[in-house]
């Protein structure tokens, strides 16, 4: 490569590269990647058909601290530039040709694909580790080299080499799997293009069950074999929400089959990629969950991404609402289907309490903001788009909907696409609409409360409640009163869950007896909650809390109990021992703290009691279980040698969240002196120099 070409290269903005990529356009791309455990590496070869548009001298791809053995066009080696974060390829490109460049790399990826639970010093396979990416806006490149711009839109071919013993899943359709001695060849195709940032693939023990929609589509629904129980309640309802989807948006589903895959640590909740949505598998859950944690909103949630997101795409983030607020209004849509009209309702007053509050704390924003906020994006975006259905109706709603996702199917919009394309099907003019719901930055929170309770009675009644018993100035017996009247004339669970939460201080025991002795699983988990004191005259029905089907609730209660009646502790303890809750072991956890702070339960047993709570801190966990652990321990009994090089080690964890914590928790443990001495004594036997933020603030 010539020095020149080089010094040439340099001067080149990024502004002007930008120009001149929308000089071609980028067809199809063909690759074969090949995970490399013991480096946490990816070795890869991709191909890339280009079209030229103009006469054009120079391309790029995004590829970040990547090392390139080989550049070849029209299988020719070829000079190029590569720097920390683009590829670039100077060449004399023909308007009207076509081109086909190859790339063989290796990279050592700093974000996106994440190696979660393998042991690299071991020549053992964990069969519990997995390998996942998280690409969400423009992080493909840290693999795959590609697009940030998510203009460009390809039809991505992934072929994934890795040990025969883990399942491969990524975009599209399977076409073949080739064995080879101690590998497989996973050959997936597409057929239709996306952007980058949506190609995606996960890696470990799986096996899935299988479902077809109405219209034909393939569903697979992935789990781990520990998991075969948990596969019904997990996804529960995919199905009927996939139906649904199809025949509510108006277009058919776009790719070719719909696959959904649990990962360990996941750093969201979900996310869209095309046809293969990834999501925490602290959605894994059993049947008594469901009532308290479901995948159900999540489910429905980056599906629905599949046509708002995947299938028309933003040009900029000032139209990023067209993402998640659609996503989260046709998720609340498909829930409306599935629990009725009142929990829709109730997912709107939750969703315009949020907002307001957030207003009030002056932080209220417009949806054309490129930085707003997720709450902004989510749940304003959904609230505009329910307050637009209302405005024109359904059938017209409906109808532009339609419109606008077959004029850009492929292609990206902005939000004036997608306001045109509405007022074509209503026949309305929408310059009001868009400048009071999507410019402005206040929320109308008093207009949409209004609009609530002429679609709810419940929130007609809880309304009535709030000012009455707010302007109410007499005793707390006088404002029971006024709630009770409402309670005898409601046969709705959610509100009546909703009074104990927001008005227990003004509920006597005899109130609460009386909600206790329901079976509704929903109102006794409101006394659960709000209970911090029992009273001795609700010692019995709140102890028949413990056997509900709820973890939520029995948590709660135990904790309750537990605090109101030293003289029962080892009873509650008894009578608990063997649950566990969610996948985060929410009650055993606590159980195991209470036992171990009880010094008359069974002293002979604190030290495994203490093992074992100390044991959930380990990276063999969840992040959500490690959390807890750490902050049981931090707040009762304290952090032993163990559990404080796993809070170091968390310091560096791959999920910002958890890292976030862990170095917090670390900060303030480093207050104390003697945690101070002991944390650098820990990190001196760890022997890495990979825990720089720690040794600075011990050295403080």
């Amino acid at each position: 490569m010539k020095l020149i070409f080089k010094v040439f290269f340099l001067f080149i903005t990024s502004g002007l590269f930008a120009q001149i990529q929308e000089k071609v356009d980028f067809i199809r791309a063909e690759a074969v990647i090949k995970p490399i455990v013991k480096e946490k590496a990816i070795e890869g070869i991709v191909t890339y058909e280009f079209n030229a548009l103009n006469d054009v001298s120079y391309i790029f791809l995004d590829a970040h601290d990547m090392e390139f053995t080989s550049v070849l066009l029209n299988h020719k080696k070829i000079d190029f530039l590569n720097t920390k974060s683009k590829l670039s390829i100077k060449h004399s490109f023909k308007k009207g040709k076509k081109y086909f460049i190859t790339l063989k790399y290796k990279v050592f990826p700093k974000q996106t694909v994440y190696f979660v639970g393998w042991d690299t010093n071991s020549d053992m396979l964990n069969i519990d580790a997995q390998i996942w990416t998280q690409g969400q806006g423009k992080y493909t490149s840290y693999w795959l080299p590609s697009f940030d711009d998510m203009t460009e839109k390809v039809e991505f071919d992934i072929n994934i080499e890795f040990d025969k013993d883990y399942t491969v899943i990524s975009n599209g359709k399977l076409l073949e799997k080739q064995e080879k001695e101690n590998t497989n060849l996973w050959v997936y195709s597409m057929d239709k293009p996306m952007s980058s940032y949506l190609v995606a693939f996960a890696i470990g023990n799986y096996k899935y069950v299988e479902e077809k929609s109405k219209s034909g589509i393939p569903l697979k629904l992935y789990y781990s074999p520990k998991d075969s129980l948990f596969v019904e309640p997990t996804y529960r309802y995919s199905k009927e929400i996939f139906n649904f989807l199809e025949k509510e948006i108006g277009v058919s589903y776009p790719w070719l089959n719909y696959k959904q895959i649990p990962v360990h640590d996941f750093l969201y909740a979900g996310m869209e990629n095309t046809g293969t949505t990834i999501f925490s598998d602290s959605y894994v859950i059993d049947s008594v969950s469901f009532i308290d944690k479901n995948y159900v909103t999540i489910n429905a949630h980056e599906l629905a991404h599949q046509w708002f997101g995947n299938l028309i795409t933003e040009k900029n983030g000032n139209s990023h609402w067209l993402h998640e607020g659609f996503a989260t209004y046709y998720s609340y849509l498909a829930e409306k289907k599935l629990f009725g009209e009142e929990h829709y309702y109730w997912k709107l007053y939750d969703s315009a309490k949020a907002i307001d509050e957030a207003q009030v704390n002056e932080k209220g924003e417009s949806l054309l903001n490129p930085k707003a906020s997720s709450l902004t994006f989510y749940e304003k975006g959904a609230w505009a788009l329910h307050m637009l259905r209302e405005k024109v109706g359904d059938t017209l709603f409906k109808k532009g909907i339609t419109s606008y996702l077959n004029k850009y199917q492929y292609k990206n919009v902005e939000v004036d696409d997608f306001i045109e394309e509405m007022e074509l099907a209503s026949g309305q003019k929408l310059t009001d609409f868009k400048g009071k719901w999507l410019v402005e930055k206040t929320f109308p929170f008093e207009e949409v409360k209004k609009h609530l309770t002429t679609k709810s009675e419940a929130i007609k009644v809880l309304n009535f409640i709030e000012e009455e018993v707010v302007i109410a100035s007499s005793s707390y017996i006088h404002k029971e009163k006024i709630i009770k009247s409402y309670w005898d004339k409601t046969s709705s669970p959610e509100l009546k869950s909703r009074i104990i939460q927001d008005y227990y201080k003004f509920l006597s025991p005899d109130f609460l007896k009386e909600a206790l002795e329901t079976s509704n699983l929903k109102i006794r988990r409101a006394v659960a909650k709000s209970t911090v004191k029992v009273s001795k005259e609700l010692q019995a029905p709140f102890e028949s809390l413990l056997s509900d089907k709820s973890y939520i609730t029995q948590e709660n209660a135990l904790f309750a109990l537990w605090s109101s009646f030293p003289e029962k502790r080892n009873q509650y303890l008894n009578a608990t021992s063997n649950l566990i809750g969610f996948s985060n072991k929410n009650i055993r956890l606590l159980w195991l703290t209470l036992a171990i702070v009880t010094p008359e339960y069974n002293s002979l047993n604190t030290g495994i009691y203490y093992k074992e709570l100390v044991g959930y801190t380990s990276p063999k966990f969840s992040v959500d279980t490690r959390i807890s652990a750490f902050q049981f321990l931090n707040q009762t009994i304290g952090l032993n040698t163990a559990s404080l090089t796993n809070l170091i080690i968390a310091s560096n964890h791959h999920s910002w969240q958890f890292k976030k914590f862990a170095r917090n928790l670390l900060a303030k443990l480093i207050e104390d002196e003697d945690y101070k001495q002991r944390i650098k004594l820990q990190l001196k036997e760890l022997k890495t120099d990979n825990f720089r933020y720690i040794e600075e603030l011990v050295s403080k």
